[in-house]
């Protein structure tokens, strides 16, 4: 599986690590994903939701 929100698709982005000589290195940036309940269309599964949308309520947790 992607390590993608299953709600807005947020993914990791790249991105350079950048020294103190400014030696350029690549990185990863990754989104805060959490291994949650939610209910979607009546049924209860777990998914990778990111912080930003359980945050601003796009989902509905189950109980």
């Amino acid at each position: 599986m992607a390590f993608k929100c299953s709600v807005c698709a947020k993914g990791p982005s790249g991105g350079n690590t950048v020294s103190h000589s400014r030696r350029h290195t690549r990185r990863r940036f990754l989104p805060n994903l959490q291994k949650i309940r939610v209910v979607r269309s009546g049924t209860v599964l777990r998914a990778y939701v990111c912080t930003t949308c359980i945050k601003s309520g796009k989902i509905k947790k189950a109980a």
